[in-house]
């Protein structure tokens, strides 16, 4: 019986791989690696459509939590939205604040006249831009006040008798006596472009004069005391002020880095 049964299997197992049984499976092992493909093609496709930007016109995707945000506007060049009027300390006989063709105008006080922003703002890793002009007067048409990490600081622009440039306060030192302390000739009724960026390690500020543009501000702030100068303790977290002199504003915006 065994050499029977063990005979039935051999023959069995050789009419299976004879050459025509294996001419026979063809077409099935045929059929077996094209649906192996196609389902390879799909899964492949799939992947592609996923990873493939949305067609014209279809809604893009919303900025991820932490990614920077888009430039923002700060000024509708129309009123004074989101601002607030300063009138304490120096500010108490502030000059006129108002909004003309679309520029933020402080008029000249005795002595000084100045706004703060009243929203959010960040502390670091941001970049702000605008245009400054001095319209009248002869000292700072631009004391803007921003923050640094947990702590705040004024970009001085045409003080101290109308060209002084530079930050206040560092190590206790304000825009007059410390290593950022410069000069610049400003003319009256001239439009300044101006930019302020502030990173985790510096403070960079630049003035375009539409001939150059001049980096006026380069300070590492890691390990510093930054401060504001005590006529300044009610603008933070950020705001604009002038002393004895009328400044116009314009194209104020916000750029988180």
């Amino acid at each position: 019986m065994r050499s029977k049964a063990r005979r039935h299997w051999n023959t069995e197992a050789a009419n299976a791989w004879s050459p025509a049984a294996c001419r026979q499976a063809r077409p099935t092992l045929a059929a077996f690696w094209a649906i192996l493909f196609a389902s390879f093609m799909s899964v492949a496709g799939l992947s592609q459509s996923i990873h493939a930007a949305p067609p014209d016109g279809a809604a893009q995707p919303e900025d991820k939590p932490g990614e920077a945000a888009k430039e923002v506007a700060l000024f509708d060049g129309k009123t004074l939205k989101g601002w607030k009027i300063l009138d304490k300390i120096d500010f108490d006989r502030h000059g006129e604040v108002k909004v003309k063709d679309g520029e933020l105008i402080l008029s000249t006080g005795q002595f000084m006249t100045g706004i703060n922003w009243e929203g959010e703002f960040p502390k670091l890793d941001y970049e702000v831009t605008f245009e400054a002009r001095r319209i009248d007067g002869h000292d700072f048409f631009c004391g803007m006040t921003f923050p640094v990490a947990d702590s705040h600081a004024s970009l001085i622009l045409g003080g101290w008798g109308g060209t002084l440039t530079g930050i206040s306060s560092i190590d206790g030192f304000d825009a007059s006596e410390n290593e950022t302390t410069g000069t610049m000739d400003f003319e009256n009724n001239k439009w300044y472009k101006v930019r302020l960026r502030v990173t985790k390690e510096t403070i960079e500020a630049w003035i375009d004069d539409g001939k150059k543009d001049h980096k006026i501000v380069d300070v590492k702030h890691a390990g510093r005391k930054i401060s504001v100068r005590w006529e300044m303790d009610t603008m933070p977290p950020f705001g604009f002020a002038t002393y004895n002199t009328t400044g116009g504003l314009k194209n104020l915006k916000l750029k988180k880095l």
